[in-house]
């Protein structure tokens, strides 16, 4: 059985997932108990599908008879399935986390029951996009999700939910209106939205009209990946969220962005044309994002600009043009993704615990929580890039195959991916240094969760009033916790990852296995224009 075949369902189960649990939304039990059974099919379907892409190579389905180029088609190859893999882990893992604090909090039988429905109705758009062999069908894959987005957001309806919420969804309708018409125009400019087949026909547009599109996609997708300046919305709109969401927002959604870009600059732009401008915005992104983070006392707030800075590091390595730069770029987007969503789960814990996720108000925490503390230092140090973690491999990567490209501007690139390292440490030292290990009443102002400990509030199942330890629930620790081993995993199993993100850096900037999954082994494939030499 040609395990490809099953693709669709990547798709398909999460949304018969929120049908259901929509159905069940007056049943909170059964809802989690459906949402975290189909998200966990899910994840064990796409597993098959990233050992059918390591062992046979690119595959093609076509969607209800229709044949490409007119069709809709799902290509699954090794950097699809990866993001597929790593997603649907990250996104199960926020879902038991997001059910802990549910069911803690009481709020179970709330309107909130509508995020279990809303929330893999998410996951699905998540997965279409990364799926998507057309441009048309990865725009649907990017309204589907971000939909869900605007639901999930501002779930409560507080205030600054609502403003936050509407700077999204503003922001997220001017790239969704960029890249509709970007692809009205790549359809009358060449007759096809199929990726594949665009691979052949954009190389034979004129030079301004080829110029155009390129840049047209790459500022849709660059404000979906919070590139800068195209930032500037991210900061104010992920830490209002609840936890959860922010949680799997920080680690999916701007990836989502980022692999769109990097299918379409290795598929449909190969060759280094606006390799400059990218590097350009891969520095500024990594220097603004982390300067902005040392700026914050909020700790969602400096992780929201730690999360723009390192997306820098994901352009510097699709900037390059290079096998190996790009093999580091698809190593540190699945790293990033896990250690990022891993610490604003924490985060959501150490407010919880601590009663505010502001290092003005927090202090102590180790000794309350010797285990909160070891959740938040592990992914910490890994986001820091301190060795051995797979953030200082995929770093050491990145630097290396811009060692090896040797321009001025890669140099640039190198230092200032260093420097971002070192800041980026010196950030969440500081958290660490603050929140965990001075004494509560040293804080400038210090929360009364803290003052009165032990005698603090209590939250968890079992807790009674008069209870003098903060328990914090078993589900939300255990999940974070879980996360946390899979970072630390990423660390262990480094060695064959690299070598996938090598096959699949191959391959893409080859095009050749992609084209012809999609349109046959007879399908000439036309060289990549070079203009540089950056590759």
């Amino acid at each position: 059985m040609n395990i490809a075949a099953l693709a669709p369902l990547a798709v398909v189960l999460p949304i018969l997932g929120a049908a259901l649990t929509f159905l069940l939304i007056r049943h909170s039990r059964a809802q989690r108990a459906v949402s975290i059974a189909l998200l966990s099919l899910t994840l064990a379907l796409e597993c098959l599908l990233l050992a059918s892409a390591w062992e046979s190579g690119t595959a093609a389905v076509t969607i209800g008879g229709w044949l490409p180029p007119w069709g809709i088609v799902m290509v699954v190859d090794q950097f699809s399935s990866l993001m597929l893999v790593v997603s649907s882990a990250v996104s199960l893992a926020v879902l038991v986390y997001a059910t802990g604090q549910g069911m803690a909090d009481g709020d179970q039988d709330a309107p909130v029951s509508i995020f279990h429905p809303t929330y893999l109705i998410l996951v699905a758009g998540v997965s279409n996009a990364f799926l998507s062999g057309d441009l048309f069908n990865l725009y649907v894959g990017f309204e589907i999700l971000l939909t869900a987005s605007y639901v999930l957001m501002t779930l409560g309806g507080t205030g600054p939910r609502i403003r936050a919420g509407v700077t999204y969804v503003v922001v997220s309708v001017v790239s969704s209106v960029l890249f509709l018409i970007a692809i009205a125009m790549v359809y009358g400019a060449t007759g096809t939205v199929n990726m594949a087949d665009l691979a052949m026909k954009l190389g034979e547009l004129d030079q301004g009209t080829r110029t155009l599109l390129h840049v047209m996609l790459l500022v849709a997708f660059g404000i979906k990946a919070a590139v800068f300046p195209l930032s500037f919305w991210l900061p104010d709109s992920y830490p209002t969220a609840p936890a959860p969401v922010t949680a799997v927002f920080a680690g999916l959604l701007t990836k989502v962005g980022v692999y769109a870009m990097v299918r379409t600059e290795t598929l449909l732009f190969p060759g280094d044309a606006l390799n400059t401008p990218l590097m350009v915005a891969a520095l500024l992104t990594m220097v603004v994002g982390i300067l902005g983070a040392l700026a914050q006392s909020d700790v969602k707030r400096l992780l929201s600009f730690t999360l723009v800075s390192h997306i820098g590091y994901m352009v510097f390595g699709l900037a390059m043009s290079s096998a190996a730069g790009l093999a580091a770029a698809v190593f540190y987007v699945a790293h990033h993704i896990t250690i990022q969503t891993s610490l604003f789960l924490v985060t959501g814990l150490i407010e919880r615990r601590g009663g505010s996720s502001s290092v003005d108000r927090l202090g102590g925490l180790a000794k309350l929580s010797p285990l909160l503390a070891l959740l938040f230092f592990v992914p910490a140090m890994n986001l820091a890039g301190i060795p051995p973690f797979s953030g200082f491999l995929g770093k050491v990567g990145l630097l290396q195959a811009g060692v090896e490209l040797g321009t001025p501007l890669a140099y640039a690139l190198v230092v200032g991916g260093v420097v971002t390292s070192l800041l980026t440490l010196l950030a969440v030292a500081r958290v660490w240094n603050r929140a965990f290990w001075r004494r509560p009443t040293d804080a400038e102002h210090p929360d009364p969760v803290l003052l009165a400990a032990p005698a603090a509030r209590v939250s968890g199942p079992g807790a009674k009033p008069n209870d003098t330890v903060t328990l914090l629930p078993r589900t939300m620790v255990g999940s974070t916790m879980g996360l946390v081993v899979i970072g630390v995993a990423l660390t262990l199993f480094a060695g064959p990852l690299f070598e996938l993100s090598g096959h699949a850096a191959r391959d893409m900037l080859d095009r050749t296995p992609y084209i012809h999954a999609v349109l046959g082994d007879g399908s000439p494939v036309p060289a990549a224009p070079v203009v540089g030499g950056g590759r």
